[in-house]
């Protein structure tokens, strides 16, 4: 499980790479052992066998379960939202909260239909993070402690692990991460969050390309970037993603934003999220090129981009199929059907 120690700086956390456990490959041939006798040509269920095979190898265990899902929203504000990038104003951010608590967004209804367990972290939404187009939206310090909240979110018991944010204004500060993380052209990778259009789109992409210009540092080192470029949900759900690897706990990325802050993981050591799926592909335009970015093909395309973990947490019902696919199906022997060869 995560270090007990809280992280405080970024070496501390580059320091937990050093011994990353790896997939379990003999639970993951002992799926494939019974996927290959189960009543169906082999590869029928395409990417559901992938599923329940990623399961396995994550899980570190023969046959998966997906009992115990938990689906856990970071939100935090964001000080960029000043310059108009956003069509929603910042205390939106802490109503939604008020309304995950009271059971009234999308997630919590999808949370019921998957009987997964929901949890909503709120990351200071009192004091939003500083606007980055005039430098670093957080310290160092500020940014560890965030990551180390993120850590302490993963806990025993958990089957999967959904991600997912709420933050105005914090699909700027994805594309700001991303355009620093992975070059091109602020433009490349702005899209329009909530809802901007027309004069508001151009002004969140002259704020993308004047954070990236006003942090210099954040070119450089991808810690540095999430920094300077991030928000705290941001840095916290990358914490998790870490700390879930550390644990071996399976991970299903939501959308554009949680995309983003995982993929801080990928550059600073590729193959770090390989216990990670994305669990949809966002209508935010740059998000399939991220998804190309950092290896990932996310599990469903359904033209959504509400956040919250929702695209997750459905992806998640289609690996509960898998699994129950790959563990009550008959074999062959078991149906007295002949196989390929006879």
């Amino acid at each position: 499980m995560p270090p007990q120690k809280t992280v405080a700086s970024f070496a501390e956390i580059r320091a937990l790479l050093a011994d990353l456990p790896g997939p379990d490959r003999e639970a993951a041939a002992a799926a494939a052992e019974r996927e290959g006798q189960l009543t169906k040509p082999p590869g029928a269920l395409g990417r559901l066998e992938e599923f329940t095979s990623w399961l396995c190898a994550w899980q570190g265990k023969h046959p998966p379960s997906l009992d115990h899902p938990r689906v856990a929203v970071f939100a935090g504000n964001h000080g960029v939202a000043a310059q108009g990038v956003s069509a929603y104003p910042a205390a939106v951010t802490k109503q939604m909260v008020a309304n995950f608590i009271a059971g009234g967004a999308a997630i919590n209804q999808l949370c019921k239909a998957l009987d997964a367990d929901l949890r909503v972290h709120e990351m200071n939404l009192d004091r939003p993070t500083e606007d980055f187009t005039s430098g670093p939206a957080m310290s160092e310090e500020d940014c560890a402690h965030a990551i180390a909240y993120g850590m302490m979110a993963v806990e025993p018991g958990i089957d999967v692990l959904c991600l997912g944010e709420m933050g105005i204004a914090n699909t700027a500060s994805a594309a700001a991460l991303c355009h620093a993380l992975f070059g091109g052209q602020p433009r490349d990778w702005v899209g329009p969050g909530t809802g901007v259009v027309g004069e508001g789109l151009q002004r969140k992409i002259a704020a993308v390309g004047a954070g990236v210009k006003a942090n210099p540092a954040s070119l450089g080192d991808p810690l540095k970037a999430l920094a300077a470029l991030g928000g705290r949900e941001l840095a916290a759900i990358a914490g998790a993603v870490l700390a879930a690897r550390l644990a071996r706990i399976p991970v299903v990325l939501d959308g554009y934003t949680s995309t983003a802050a995982a993929a801080v993981l990928h550059v600073l050591m590729p193959g770090l999220l390989d216990h990670c799926q994305v669990g949809h592909c966002s209508a935010e335009p740059a998000h399939a090129a991220l998804c190309a970015r950092i290896g990932k093909k996310p599990v469903l395309n359904l033209n959504m981009r509400l956040g919250e973990g929702t695209g997750a947490a459905l992806a998640v019902m289609v690996m509960k199929g898998a699994v129950a696919c790959h563990m009550g199906m008959a074999t062959f022997a078991e149906a007295g059907v002949s196989g390929k060869d006879g």
